[in-house]
């Protein structure tokens, strides 16, 4: 492709419109010392020149329209033919820029700032930009993420969105959206999720939706419509993570205060209902957290024992709550077994706490002796059987007495 001054000078101007201001000098690093290199258009010129013919004439920048935000829209010219912003929305047209702008990165590294700032303006912009255009700049930031373009770090892109004229008209969700569906057609969920952290956005991702939308249930809703399937469950078992600390922290605080029973199975009872957390998980979690709460002694095995029993017997109300069936009354067995299993101190005392567990009327017979007979967890089981032998031959003499 032959080219003219007129094009020639188009394509420097172009480039320099990566900050839209004059190429500022590089630094030549010499043996010895630093030496500033003098500001040379004439040579600058040349080389941007020589890139383009390197790449057979594939040239496509930002260049043309507005990039301040705040302005109007007035008549400022044609834009440049090799423009991303007038190609077709599609990775297939954009993706040549992403790469010919990342060549150009690596021989000018000076002009990575101007690119993050011109980035910046253009998302603080968006309302500049008509429908499709938000859609083609989408695309490029998603290939230009994927392809890991120089000067382009997360923060630039994801923080400049969250001006609230942007957020409230919806703009923003759109543009996130295409983003988020573009890059994940060759990255994976992890990949993207590593830029939001990256971004500060992991957490705060409800913060791209409008008000009106600004939900658990709106955000499902939105990117399920969209294909978005993995980002919606991701964003579903991060909400009960968060639930879910918030429900150990809460149940920590009210044992070592000693709250009053009622308000604590009241407490963990709402709880539990807006986590959505399944009875199994809430019997793990608060045979957990009573356990924890214990002040264990380092090596006087008695005031181990007598510290756990007492625990047992002023929280047994709160286990007998919740453990409500003989299933769940098993997996609260199996619970004390792995914990008296992996903590060396608690080892001898699994006979003492189920047999605790049974006088407080938190695990009934029945379930005691499926266990001894029946039990399935392998972990330390041959050690605890014959520890709870005596016990077991108590309840079955017992039984046949009746």
């Amino acid at each position: 492709m032959e080219m003219d001054n007129l094009g020639r000078n188009s394509i420097v101007n172009a480039y320099y419109l990566l900050d839209n201001r004059t190429i500022s000098g590089t630094r030549i690093k010499p043996r010895k010392r630093n030496i500033a290199a003098p500001l040379d258009p004439a040579a600058f010129s040349d080389a941007v020149v020589q890139i383009y013919l390197d790449n057979a004439g594939d040239l496509v920048v930002f260049t043309g329209g507005r990039t301040q935000p705040g302005t109007t829209k007035p008549d400022e010219g044609e834009r440049h033919s090799y423009s991303i912003i007038d190609c077709e929305p599609q990775r297939e047209a954009i993706l040549p820029s992403v790469i010919y702008i990342q060549k150009i990165l690596r021989r000018r590294p000076f002009l990575i700032k101007n690119l993050e700032n011109v980035t910046r303006r253009f998302m603080q912009s968006l309302e500049l930009f008509e429908e499709n255009e938000r859609k083609k700049l989408a695309i490029f930031t998603a290939l230009a993420f994927s392809q890991k373009l120089s000067g382009l770090p997360p923060e630039t892109v994801f923080q400049p969105l969250l001006k609230d004229n942007l957020v409230g008209k919806g703009l923003v969700l759109s543009f996130i959206t295409d983003f988020f569906k573009e890059y994940l057609v060759d990255n994976s969920l992890d990949d993207l999720i590593a830029i939001l952290k990256r971004g500060k956005m992991e957490d705060n991702l409800l913060d791209f939706f409008p008000s009106s939308k600004r939900s658990a249930e709106g955000f499902s809703e939105h990117f399920t419509k969209e294909g978005l399937i993995p980002l919606v469950e991701y964003n579903e078992k991060k909400i009960f993570e968060v639930k879910l600390k918030d429900m150990k922290s809460t149940l920590t605080t009210q044992i070592a205060e000693e709250t009053e029973m009622s308000e604590v199975i009241e407490s963990v009872k709402q709880r539990v209902k807006d986590a959505k957390l399944p009875d199994i998980e809430v019997v793990r979690i608060l045979w957990d957290i009573l356990m924890d709460a214990v002040q264990w002694s380092g090596k006087n095995q008695q005031q181990n024992a007598n510290a756990a029993l007492r625990q047992v017997k002023t929280w047994a109300q709160l286990l007998n709550t919740f453990c409500t069936n003989a299933k769940l009354e098993l997996e609260l067995m199996y619970k004390v077994q792995m914990q008296c299993y992996e903590d060396a101190k608690l080892m001898k005392l699994f006979p003492e706490i189920v047999r605790s567990l049974y006088d407080q009327d938190v695990l009934a017979e029945d379930t005691i002796l499926y266990w001894f007979r029946k039990g399935t967890n392998p972990k330390g089981r041959q050690t605890f059987v014959k520890a709870l032998e005596p016990f077991v031959k108590w309840l079955e003499e017992a039984e046949e007495e009746e």
